[in-house]
């Protein structure tokens, strides 16, 4: 039993709550710097919060293209036979280490991110010279530049991704995980002060993250068996 679609949107539906810290902040203040004329307009300003997902799931969906087509090669070097099975293996092992980040039990995850910093240092001025947002296209690119930002639940989607094998399965897992993301991050954009508190709540990500270990576990589990 491989990680799959269902476990790629419960990675990124509860995996956004730890991010809302970060990731909330960025939105929050994305929604504030809009045009008055378009944040009284709910229709308007949901459009606006769809623009800038929508850019981040671009982003998302090519780096795991990317991811997978290498975990491909790794395959045919490890052999097609075992080189499967030991990436799956340990994407499910990086789905265990996340679900315990995110319940704050693995603090040590968040030292991933330091690796992505000098690809961040040379996108972060493009994303600066699109705002302030005030047409849809601004939204679009900024969400793309965005997807870039330095995150360790999303660098170990993107491990999960590579053990795909190939570009497509390892976009369509990208693709999911950001689509689990959309509802906090749509919510942090409407609501940002109400839902950004309960999302902080350690008891509510404690949760969270132990439904991603139980579902770690369980494919471990039948991983083992076949």
């Amino acid at each position: 039993m491989e990680i799959g679609g269902l476990g790629a949107l419960l990675m990124g539906l509860f995996g956004a709550l730890h991010c809302l810290g970060m990731c909330g902040s960025i939105m929050g203040v994305l929604t504030m710097s809009l045009p008055e004329s378009i944040r009284r307009r709910p229709a308007t300003l949901a459009a606006y919060l769809l623009w800038y997902s929508t850019g981040r799931l671009i982003s998302y969906s090519l780096a795991g293209g990317l991811a997978g087509a290498f975990g491909g090669g790794l395959l045919l070097a490890v052999t097609p036979q075992y080189g499967h099975r030991l990436l799956s293996l340990a994407a499910t092992l990086v789905m265990l280490a996340a679900g315990f980040h995110l319940a704050g039990w693995f603090p040590g995850l968040a030292q991933v991110e330091k690796a992505g910093a000098p690809i961040w240092r040379r996108l972060e001025p493009l994303g600066r010279r699109l705002l302030p947002v005030s047409r849809p296209w601004q939204a679009l690119l900024y969400g793309m530049v965005w997807g870039w930002l330095p995150c360790g639940l999303v660098y170990s989607a993107l491990f999960i991704a590579l053990a795909q094998g190939d570009f497509t399965g390892g976009m369509l897992f990208m693709l999911l995980f950001g689509l689990g993301t959309l509802p906090s991050m749509l919510l942090t954009g409407v609501f940002a002060e109400r839902f950004m508190r309960v999302a902080r709540n350690s008891r509510v990500r404690m949760y969270a993250g132990a439904l991603l270990i139980a579902l770690a576990l369980l494919m471990l589990y039948y991983s083992s068996r076949t």
